[in-house]
């Protein structure tokens, strides 16, 4: 008999979930094994639970060797909308060893997706404006712009301002309520999404939107538009900026509804247009010009996810975090 250890998010929290510097740390490291052949990842499966698009189950599979030495699959079910007191994005990671496939344990990662989503938007923003920014505006209210309000005020502690902005003004208040008298960044809600993006250098887009709402009048000199979220920004938008840049190109630009892919198939856009990603920015030092208006589509690699929680797993079993379960 074996046992297999699970992290509730708690635990994840307790064992360095939300530690920006390790999260920041893994994106890296992931990327260097993938560049090498150590760690690797197949096409998610998607499975569609209903009618509106925002609402299906995905299979992601990665591996990743080096001190992670792990094979792992994180299994996630995405609705529209919360339902009840359950949150929209439900997630478990399960990690094997990947030297000898031994379970290792799961891991509870809406948390963990979210922490490993502004932990590559923290990295690329280091990259692509490596002169600092003095303004983000972050549209969205949910659990990713949360997590992305977190990583603005750990990592950017100087930042003079963050302007918020999302349809139902109520649901501001959370992120409101983290930016205490005590945070040198002013954060200001705004009523109208022009106020938000007026003198912003960074847009962050975290909305869960399956009607895009970001037009041409977005895209200015020196400006870096972000898409983490769903479907936000018009073809023409990213049409206009004068650089696109991706985390990754790969075989989800088939499948996936964010709206640089969407706009591929629709013969919109050609894969020899992106510029450069994540790897080039922060393994090569790809930079773009200062005045440059820039586009990044965050996709969201599986191989983090599986990073993160193995990071997570063995911290855990050092610290003796979690629950035991018992394993054939």
């Amino acid at each position: 008999m074996r046992t297999i250890r699970h992290l509730s998010r708690a635990d994840a929290i307790a064992a360095g979930a939300m530690d920006w510097d390790a999260a920041i740390e893994d994106v890296t490291a992931a990327l260097s094994l993938l560049r090498t052949g150590e760690a690797g990842m197949v096409a998610e499966s998607v499975m569609p639970l209903g009618a509106d698009p925002r609402t299906k189950a995905y299979g992601l599979p990665a591996f990743i060797g080096g001190t992670y030495d792990a094979a792992g699959l994180k299994w996630t079910v995405h609705r529209a909308e919360p339902i009840g007191d359950l949150p929209s994005i439900s997630s478990t990671t399960i990690i094997n060893r990947l030297t000898d496939g031994a379970p290792v344990g799961s891991v509870e990662s809406a948390l963990v997706t979210q922490v490993r989503t502004a932990a590559v938007t923290a990295a690329a923003i280091c990259g692509l404006k490596p002169n600092g920014i003095k303004s983000v505006a972050l549209l969205g209210a949910g659990a990713h712009a949360k997590t992305h309000l977190d990583m603005l005020l750990d990592r950017y502690p100087d930042l003079p301002a963050i302007t918020l902005w999302n349809r139902t003004w109520p649901h501001l208040d959370p992120l409101l309520a983290k930016a205490d008298s005590s945070v040198a960044t002013k954060v200001a809600a705004c009523e109208t999404l022009a106020e938000a993006l007026r003198d912003a250098d960074v847009v962050i887009c975290c909305t869960s939107s399956p009607q895009p709402f970001l037009d041409v009048s977005t895209v200015r000199a020196g400006r870096l538009i972000m898409q983490i979220g769903f479907h936000e920004v018009m073809f023409e938008t990213i049409a206009a900026t004068d650089l696109v840049t991706v985390d990754l190109w790969g075989d989800f630009a088939e499948k996936s509804a964010k709206s640089l892919f969407q706009m591929y198939r629709a013969g919109q856009f050609l894969a020899e247009r992106v510029a450069a990603d994540l790897p080039a920015i922060l393994l090569d030092g790809w930079q773009p010009p200062a005045d440059a208006s820039l586009y990044f589509s965050s996709f969201g690699l599986n191989v983090f996810d599986i990073a993160f929680a193995a990071r997570l797993l063995r911290r855990a079993d050092d610290l003796n975090i979690g629950t035991l379960l018992t394993s054939i």
